[in-house]
């Protein structure tokens, strides 16, 4: 390849697909600047992986052109696709095969011949700690390791250009952390990376930002400079006793709120006027100013919130919990083996009637395993899971009816149609005929769906996909909520809206267990445990959690910061009482 000038120049493109309406991109032009990690931001349908595929050359433009490092995106795919590595959301590894029979594959793609992939393969397997996992099998892969053996596919060619399609989705911290270490290390080789992320504390790690709404730039430079759209008008509460849901949703019913969020104990909000009045607080309780972050400005540049109140919560009819019940949930020596291995080890929590409880965990801890024991779709080895005071492993059909499920990834029907969809869960959940036709009504016309009733599940904006499994899950007005990973992906006004909703059901009595990596949604939570290699190795609040890693007159850390360190600690103590041992995250 000849040299050229390096760096990506898009100039005036567009995109409109056959039947839409509006443009997916519209007269965007811009300059990606050679050997950085760039950050690709903005909501659902915001015209993200489109931008990325017409960089891949796998998109042809209705209008404009893209050039990288001096090659047409059209007239010079072929040399494009020699330089570039694209990584999509849904990478194409072949579960049945090995870690080291996808590599080959791709390699054989790729024409790579058995001296150079060997080379390629030892030095990749090494840079992503995976060289202990060549035989197993990709299907048996946690999240984390399903990420990075996309990303080595990827890089085996070693690209100048590096396309990454939200590579962290469904990633815990710590395997977040060890993807941006890998490619921190190929910007230092000289590779100009593109990265499209959800988690808005990841634009802050890039050297440039371009954040898209609804097909046009609506920023784009370095992340600081988004923090000073909200300079000043950023608040946090000191830590509120109670109540802190209730007053949450009070605060938003004031226009003046961009933006309102739970933060452990303490309230967070944006205001639109720094010089009106900030909202009334409990006795003892004041509002005082905290730095910005990027999250901040971008819900500031997109407007602010858009829903201030619960449809879905004012449907319920507030719950009386019976005195004499110790616990909504209950996990009582919780154990779970898979022959030699265990999965979960003698796991023991309550939780509240009322409260939400979140389960965390690197990929592959086994969180996911005690979840699934907890609603009843996998039979504990030792150990007994209770729903309002019935054993599970005897009182599935009663559970059944109480517990509302929303799991990983929309466990929705993609090739039904919306309404379709609430009918299969009415039928799951044992509603008669009238009580389902008044239920999907009352679904339908409370999240909005009349638009996308009779279209197919996997066509919908994926907005629009949670909002239906939301509202699969809650139809029949559950006592108990299950939430899987619920806002994996999902942008951050998507993100407030789901959260809105739970926290107004909350209000009504309903008790929510749910799993998060996202660790800011984590704050939501009023207590959690973490859990690691089959054990809970810590139980409180979010604030007890970090207390307890808290250096000596520093600031409380981040629950994402928290989350690492606890980790780090146990490894660290077993180390000392066991000696060295290698480490892994991966089950």
């Amino acid at each position: 390849m000849t040299q050229k000038t390096r760096g990506i120049v898009i100039s005036d493109l567009s995109k409109v697909f056959p039947k839409a309406t509006v443009p997916a991109l519209n007269n965007l032009s811009a300059f990606i600047k050679p050997g950085i990690i760039t950050g690709l931001v903005g909501p659902d349908g915001a015209g993200k992986t489109t931008l990325l595929r017409h960089i891949a050359g796998i998109l042809k433009p209705t209008k404009g052109t893209i050039v990288i490092n001096g090659f047409d995106s059209i007239q010079d795919s072929t040399d494009i696709h020699e330089f570039t590595g694209y990584m999509p959301q849904k990478f194409g590894l072949y579960e049945d095969l090995s870690v080291h029979e996808n590599l080959n594959l791709y390699a054989d793609i790729f024409n790579m011949s058995k001296d150079e992939r060997a080379q390629r393969f030892e030095k990749l397997l090494h840079f992503t700690n995976m060289a202990p996992f060549q035989k197993r099998l990709a299907g048996k892969l946690s999240g984390g390791m399903k990420q990075k053996l996309g990303l080595s596919c990827a890089l085996l060619r070693q690209p100048e250009v590096l396309l990454l399609d939200e590579p962290s989705v469904g990633v815990d911290p710590i395997s977040r952390r060890e993807l941006w270490s890998i490619v921190r290390n190929m910007v230092s080789e000289g590779t100009t990376v593109i990265w499209s992320t959800a988690y808005l504390d990841e634009a802050e790690q890039c050297e440039e930002v371009i954040a898209l709404n609804e097909g046009n730039i609506v920023f784009a430079g370095k992340p600081q400079n988004i923090f000073k759209r909200v300079q000043g008008r950023v608040f946090e509460s000191c830590a509120i006793a109670k109540n802190k849901r209730k007053i949450l949703q009070n605060i938003l019913k004031d226009e003046n709120i961009i933006d309102g969020l739970i933060k452990g104990a303490s309230l967070k909000i944006i205001v639109r006027d720094p010089k009106t009045k900030r909202p009334p607080l409990p006795k003892g309780n004041t509002w005082s100013k905290t730095s910005p972050n990027f999250e901040d400005g971008f819900i500031d540049l997109l407007g602010g919130i858009q829903e201030r109140h619960s449809a879905i919560a004012e449907l319920l009819t507030p719950l009386e919990h019976d005195p004499s019940l110790k616990a909504a949930i209950e996990a009582q020596k919780l154990t779970k083996r898979f022959g030699d291995f265990t999965a979960a080890h003698d796991i023991n929590f309550q939780v509240e009637p009322g409260e939400v409880f979140g389960i965390l965990g690197p990929n592959g801890a086994g969180k996911s395993t005690t979840f699934k024991m907890l609603c009843g779709l996998l039979k504990p080895t030792e150990g007994s899971p209770s729903i309002l005071g019935q054993d599970l492993r005897t009182a599935k059909a009663l559970a059944r009816q109480q517990i509302g499920y929303m799991a990983q990834k929309f466990s929705l029907y993609g090739n039904l149609t919306s309404k379709q969809n609430l009918s299969f869960f009415a039928g799951i959940y044992g509603l008669t005929a009238k009580e389902s036709k008044i239920a999907i009504a009352e679904m339908i016309n409370t999240f909005d769906l009349k638009a996308y009733i009779d279209t197919p599940t996997e066509e919908l904006p994926l907005g629009f996909k949670q909002r239906l499994a939301l509202s699969c899950a809650v139809m029949h007005h559950p006592k108990i909520l299950f939430l899987d990973e619920p806002t994996s992906g999902v942008d951050p006004l998507t993100r407030r809206e789901f959260w809105l909703h739970i926290n107004g059901m909350i209000q009504k009595g309903v008790t929510v267990l749910v799993t998060t990596h996202f660790m800011d949604e984590a704050e939501y939570c009023d207590r959690m445990c973490l859990v690691y290699k089959g054990n809970i190795i810590a139980l409180g609040t979010p604030d007890d959690l970090k207390e307890a890693v808290q250096d000596k007159g520093e600031q409380l850390p981040t629950l994402e910061n928290t989350f690492i360190k606890m980790i780090e600690r146990y490894d660290a103590k077993q180390q000392k009482l066991y000696g060295s041992q290698e480490v892994s995250y991966d089950t």
